[in-house]
């Protein structure tokens, strides 16, 4: 299942979601009447999502009922151990230790000081999402941090992914928000993923038909029209609509 060997993302590009759920039958269902995603066999007992042919998501289904169901984002390196080193020294935490993923890639997961989790990925033959379909509908659209104490956070970020974030000619990879701009305040940092609609109003109501529920009603961005949802069991991600 070599493809996209090529990397195209630099160092703390956004790469890469994967939501572990209970049931990847029901994933499938409920994502693929969403968003139209089509669905094969991946690594492991995981699925690739793929829209118009081309991969924008995975399937997993959760090792440990303990474990949340939720969708992660996975940030680009092309050394995860060394990225490893660097959240550790910054204050971070490693969740899991750089992994081989078959011949696909290496895989980590960490967590920033407040605790927001991400992935990690080092590309081998299978560098992120397919050409062209972030942005598309149902395809990946933004990432937003959201955090108790955002000038902790871009400092954190920016001293890991300085290049990607604040480069030259860099343009915006994630956004940073205080908690309580969405969410009750006691609700603990996290990455909320986005994907992208046509029409957010008519998108709730799938929602809603498929079994989902809105977390938030649709508000007003900087970067367009975002309802906040859950899928039929549990996994919280958002629905945008640019501008």
């Amino acid at each position: 299942m070599a493809e996209n060997s090529a990397s195209a993302y630099p160092e703390g590009a956004p790469c890469w979601v994967d939501a572990q759920l209970p049931d990847v039958e029901a994933g499938k269902r409920f994502y693929g009447e969403l968003f139209g995603w089509t669905f094969e066999s991946a690594h492991g007992d995981s699925v690739w999502a793929r829209l118009d042919g081309e991969p924008v998501a995975a399937l997993a289904r959760k090792t440990d009922g303990r474990l949340p169901t939720v969708w992660t984002v996975h940030f680009a390196t092309p050394d995860a151990g060394a990225l490893c080193r660097r959240i550790r020294e910054a204050g971070g935490q490693v969740v899991t230790a750089p992994m081989e993923v078959g011949e696909l890639g290496v895989a980590a997961l960490a967590a920033d000081p407040e605790g927001a989790v991400f992935g990690l990925w080092q590309p081998g033959g299978h560098s992120g999402f397919g050409p062209g379909r972030a942005e598309e509908e149902g395809g990946f659209a933004w990432v937003e941090l959201y955090a108790r104490d955002t000038a902790a956070a871009n400092a954190f970020y920016g001293d890991l992914f300085h290049d990607a974030l604040f480069g030259p000619g860099a343009e915006p990879r994630f956004g940073r928000a205080p908690v309580s701009d969405v969410f009750p305040a006691e609700m603990p940092p996290h990455f909320l993923v986005h994907f992208g609609v046509r029409d957010c109003a008519e998108a709730l109501g799938r929602v809603r038909r498929l079994g989902g529920r809105v977390q938030a009603d649709p508000f007003t961005t900087s970067y367009g029209t975002v309802a906040v949802v859950t899928d039929d069991q549990g996994a919280s991600f958002a629905l945008l609509e640019r501008p």
